[in-house]
């Protein structure tokens, strides 16, 4: 009696070649179906052209303060005057609320050197959100946030009121001597 060998097991047949090109198909149309839904996860291209803003900082003369915008929200860039660097200063940060020295809340320039004169602060009461009131409003010559009193001193720390934190700080960097990018 003669044994018959399948050919099947050593052969492809056009059925195998259909299952391969079925699941082959349907992991292509998978990946088709779920791109839209994975790729509506990334950010939006407003929100990319925003997510950094650069500021040159030569314009801003001393004792001035301007409001750039940064993902929506106000930053305070103030220039500080010498006097209002010395003033924040020379308070103990150990007895604040929110203990932070004035070098703390500043970031060096590419050369590692700081620049005090310049302090760049999120415009936002961290209290309810507010925009404080600048230009020495309030009792420590700084900000006054008017909503529900919160008092900030020249260096942008909380020494009176509700708020539980001083403004926060956006991240920044020098680019240049005159130029900051925040983002």
């Amino acid at each position: 009696m003669a044994e018959t060998i399948s050919t099947s097991a050593q052969d492809p047949s056009r059925r195998d070649f259909i299952y391969i090109a079925t699941g082959a198909a349907g992991a292509v149309g998978v990946g088709l179906f779920a791109w839209p839904l994975i790729d509506q996860m990334n950010p939006a291209a407003d929100t990319k052209a925003l997510s950094t803003t650069e500021v040159d900082l030569s314009g801003i003369e001393e004792g001035q303060q301007i409001i750039a915008k940064w993902q929506g929200k106000p930053v305070f860039i103030r220039h500080r005057t010498q006097s209002e660097i010395d003033t924040a200063r020379a308070v103990d940060a150990a007895g604040l609320k929110d203990p932070q020295s004035d070098e703390d809340r500043l970031v060096p320039n590419q050369d590692g050197q700081y620049e005090p004169q310049y302090l760049i602060m999120l415009a936002s009461c961290t209290h309810l959100g507010c925009v404080p009131l600048g230009d020495g409003a309030g009792d420590y010559e700084g900000w006054f946030c008017p909503c529900h009193g919160s008092h900030y001193d020249t260096a942008g720390r909380i020494r009176k009121g509700p708020a539980p934190k001083n403004l926060f700080l956006p991240p920044y960097q020098y680019l240049s001597d005159t130029l900051i990018k925040i983002g």
